[in-house]
């Protein structure tokens, strides 16, 4: 356990959840009512979900050697889309559809700017999460599109005995673990990582690699747009999916996969996303000012970072030889 990158994650989240317990006893209870399950455990996995989903796609393509910044953007335009359509037509599944497909074809024109012209990842997904906000804007109109659909809103505030949001989120990192970890997908994703064009030399198809794990990580985003929305029945062009990029990108980098590209770990992103929520979760809890908020996750997320740094954690987690004891017994 010591030799994992995962201890670190873990340890933060235990050590958080328990602040947690410490500062409110009732912190663990669970309740049944109605044949749903509440609590404060189950409302960190919902609210966690959306950052969960898109943590998902992000790991993917960090795995490829890129980035996507666009991914909160994506997620505002599947919830203007989708609510501005069921207050013309009433017809939710359609909408939902749609802003899906429109999530496909904005995941098609990251990975074209990547994989096609070349153009860095940073650069690329920037472009389009600087104008994904002024399209969904331009979508409702600049105000906030509200919805009564209760099909719709099961995405996001619905329960089969757990929030549906919660198994959807589930449901989707066991369908990539599987397609990842069952096929050789998982190893071509690693392979462009590491070296794009030792991997292009050995005939994997590296534009189509990238290509799909953009696609991916904006249909993750589409999905998470969808339950943003639908929890509050209404779409905010202006906060609805803003920074989540910000905690997809923190939650797989605590998850222990690098920004260098190359091995990922799908558990650590787990792992990751819970700490971020719950994090958020213990500033509340323990009553942190708003106007430090931002500062106290920061410290947080720095020192689990530092933790696994190549050079502090063997230091941390390496046991003793015997000839250090003796020196030091001698000393």
């Amino acid at each position: 356990m010591t030799r994992t990158r995962l201890l670190w994650p873990a340890l933060a989240l235990v050590a958080l959840l328990l602040l947690n317990l410490i500062v409110e006893p009732s912190f663990f209870e669970l309740r049944l009512q109605d044949g749903h399950l509440f609590g404060s455990l189950v409302d960190i996995l919902r609210n966690g979900a959306p950052t969960l989903l898109i943590a998902l796609g992000m790991t993917l393509v960090i795995a490829t050697r890129g980035i996507d910044l666009s991914v909160g953007a994506v997620a505002a335009i599947a919830g203007a889309v989708t609510c501005t359509y069921i207050a013309s037509t009433g017809d939710a599944l359609t909408a939902m559809a749609l802003a899906l497909g429109v999530c496909v074809v904005l995941g098609l024109w990251n990975g074209f700017l990547v994989a096609v012209l070349g153009i860095q990842p940073i650069i690329a997904t920037l472009v389009l999460m600087t104008a994904g906000r002024g399209i969904a804007m331009l979508l409702t109109e600049g105000q906030i599109v509200t919805v009564d659909n209760p099909l719709f809103r099961q995405v996001g505030a619905g329960f089969l005995f757990l929030p549906i949001a919660i198994l959807i989120s589930l449901a989707a990192l066991v369908a990539v673990a599987l397609v990842t970890r069952r096929t050789a997908l998982g190893m071509l994703i690693e392979s462009v990582g590491v070296n794009p064009e030792a991997s292009r030399l050995a005939g994997v198809r590296s534009r189509t690699i990238i290509w799909t794990v953009y696609v991916f990580a904006a249909l993750c985003s589409g999905v998470a747009g969808l339950m943003i929305s639908s929890n509050v029945s209404a779409a905010d062009a202006n906060s609805a999916g803003l920074w989540i990029e910000m905690d997809a990108i923190l939650a797989v980098v605590i998850g222990g996969t690098l920004l260098t590209g190359g091995r990922y770990s799908l558990t650590g992103t787990l792992l990751g996303a819970l700490t971020i929520q719950t994090l958020t979760t213990t500033v509340y809890t323990i009553g942190v000012p708003p106007e430090v908020t931002l500062v106290f996750k920061a410290g947080v997320v720095i020192i689990v970072c530092l933790l696994q740094a190549p050079r502090v954690a063997p230091a941390l987690t390496r046991a003793p030889q015997p000839r250090q004891v003796e020196e030091a017994m001698a000393r």
